[in-house]
């Protein structure tokens, strides 16, 4: 197997929609399973122009193998010594294969180069359920050495996004030292 490469995305990268649209798409993708059931309809989670948004903000990274984009993170600071990723995504076909990991270790790395001296994530679950990708996300990270901190609901941290679920969800705030 090639190894794999992350790197972040120059801002400058926001003006290649081809590149933009290929990020969006394999969100969507993983997504479309790690939250299947939580949301009414068939929206998506991100779309081209919302990608391109944070790759010109300087926010997305991407791991590459062979040249092709196979896993993205989103990194941004949210508060004075405070770095966060989401939007995690790795290939579907290649997940488990320790993508997802490097682009958490380079998205600590990086948080932490830039004087951060936490890092969080966010993770919707549902109220009244049990998800089979929300339970191995958190055990994963939970590995990773996060820590639940904070739950609070969406309609508290996303007031826009409460009427766009198809069943009651919290968010969990994990947190860990760098």
């Amino acid at each position: 197997m090639d190894a794999v490469e992350v790197e972040m995305l120059p801002q400058s990268a926001a003006a290649d929609e081809v590149l933009a649209a290929e990020v969006g798409a394999l969100v969507n993708a993983v997504y479309a399973t790690a939250e299947a059931g939580l949301w009414a309809g068939d929206a998506d989670r991100t779309s081209t122009a919302e990608v391109a948004g944070l790759v010109a903000a300087g926010e997305i990274a991407v791991a590459r193998q062979a040249g092709r984009v196979v896993g993205c993170v989103r990194v941004r600071t949210v508060a004075d010594g405070v770095g966060e990723f989401g939007l995690l995504a790795a290939a579907p076909e290649l997940q488990g294969v320790g993508i997802g990991r490097e682009l958490v270790r380079f998205a600590e790395h990086r948080c932490r180069a830039l004087g951060r001296r936490r890092m969080q994530l966010e993770l919707l679950v549902p109220r009244s359920f049990m998800h089979p990708s929300k339970e191995f996300l958190a055990a994963w990270y939970t590995r990773l050495g996060y820590r639940l901190e904070e739950k609070s609901t969406i309609e508290e941290t996303y007031p826009h996004l409460a009427p766009l679920l198809a069943t009651p969800c919290v968010f969990l705030v994990y947190r860990k030292d760098l």
